[in-house]
C-alpha cells in the first residue's frame, strides 16, 4: 500500500516520479543472484501475515543499499518470510532512494536536503500502529530490522520518534512512532569516522531508546564493525538493554543466505533474543 495519500513530503528533493527500475547486480550472494530496487519516489509498504500460529509481534523491515538502492529480496522479502514463519507479522517497507539519509557523515553533513528515509519510516510506524487490529498485531510489541543503511534507518527512528518530520497527514501521524526493540544488522553511518569511538551526534540515544540488537563481522569491509561498537557503548551508557555479536569472518551484505561463515547463522541468535524479552514465546 502507499505510504502517502498524495505526493511524499519533500518530494521535490526525491528521484522524478515514475522512474523506478529493478536491477539485477553482477555480485551474487551465497551463489545467487540479488535484486535492487532504483529510485524509489513512492515509498510503500508491504504486509506479510504470519504463517500458522501468530504471535502478536509485527517487525517493520528495512533493506539497505547505502541510501541509493534496495536490496528488496536479500534483505526484504526473504527476510519477512522467515519471520511469518516464525509467527510474527512482517511489513517491508520501500522507503525513498536515493539522497534519503544519512544526515551526518564524519565532519561534515551531507545529503539528504530532507530526511526522507526517516519520514517514511515514523510514517509507516504509524501507520501499522493504526492499523494493528486490522492485522492482528499488538501495537505496543513493533519492532524494526534493517540492514547496512537499513541498520542505521534503525537507529535514526530508534532515537528520532518524539516529533515528526513532516506536516501530520491524518489518525497515523498522531499514534507514536517509536519501535519497541530493534534490529541492526551490519548497520552503517553510525560511527563519525575519527579516531576517537564516537558514535554520529544525529543519532541521540537516550534511555527511552529501545532495546536493540547488534550483529556486524569484525571484518566488514564496507561498514567497519566500529559502526556496532559506538552504539553499543552509547546504549550502554544510556541504560538501554542491548545485545551484540560481533564475529571475525563474514564481510557484509549477506543478508539470510548462509554460507561457509557462522556468523550467517544469526537468525537463531535473534530468535533467542526475542525469546529473551519476551516478544515469542519459548
Amino acid at each position: 500500500m502507499p505510504l502517502w495519500p498524495g505526493n511524499a513530503p519533500n518530494a521535490e528533493f526525491g528521484p522524478p516520479a515514475g522512474a523506478e527500475t529493478v536491477v539485477t547486480p553482477e555480485s551474487p550472494v551465497a551463489g545467487k543472484p540479488w535484486l535492487a530496487v532504483q529510485n524509489v519516489s513512492r515509498p510503500t509498504m508491504t504486509v506479510y501475515s504470519p504463517k500458522g500460529r501468530a504471535t502478536g509481534a509485527a517487525i517493520v523491515v528495512f533493506p539497505g543499499g547505502g541510501y541509493r538502492v534496495l536490496a528488496i529480496d536479500l534483505e526484504g522479502t526473504e527476510v519477512c518470510e522467515w519471520l511469518t514463519s516464525k509467527g510474527i507479522a512482517c511489513v517491508l517497507l520501500k522507503y525513498r532512494v536515493p539522497d534519503s539519509g544519512p544526515h551526518w557523515d564524519g565532519q561534515r553533513p551531507i545529503n539528504p536536503k530532507a530526511p526522507m528515509a526517516l519520514q517514511d519510516a515514523q510514517r509507516a510506524i504509524g501507520l501499522l500502529r493504526l492499523h494493528a487490529a486490522e492485522y492482528r498485531i499488538d501495537p505496543h510489541r513493533i519492532g524494526v530490522l534493517g540492514f547496512s543503511a537499513g541498520g542505521h534507518l534503525v537507529a535514526d527512528i530508534s532515537t528520532h520518534f518524539d516529533k515528526r518530520l513532516y506536516p501530520a497527514v491524518d489518525a497515523a501521524d498522531k499514534e507514536s512512532c517509536r519501535p519497541d526493540f530493534a534490529v541492526a544488522i551490519y548497520p552503517g553511518h553510525l560511527w563519525i569516522g575519527s579516531e576517537k569511538y564516537e558514535l554520529n551526534p544525529d543519532i541521540p540515544v537516550s534511555p527511552q531508546t529501545p532495546p536493540t540488537f547488534l550483529l556486524q563481522a569484525g571484518n566488514d569491509p564496507v561498514d567497519t564493525v566500529n559502526n556496532s561498537l559506538v552504539y553499543y557503548i552509547a546504549l550502554k551508557k544510556a541504560g538501554v538493554p542491548v545485545e551484540i555479536h560481533i564475529f571475525a569472518e563474514g564481510k557484509h551484505a549477506f543478508g539470510l543466505r548462509p554460507t561457509q561463515y557462522p556468523i550467517t547463522r544469526w537468525p537463531s541468535l535473534l530468535e533467542t533474543w526475542l525469546r529473551t524479552i519476551g516478544l515469542i514465546s519459548p
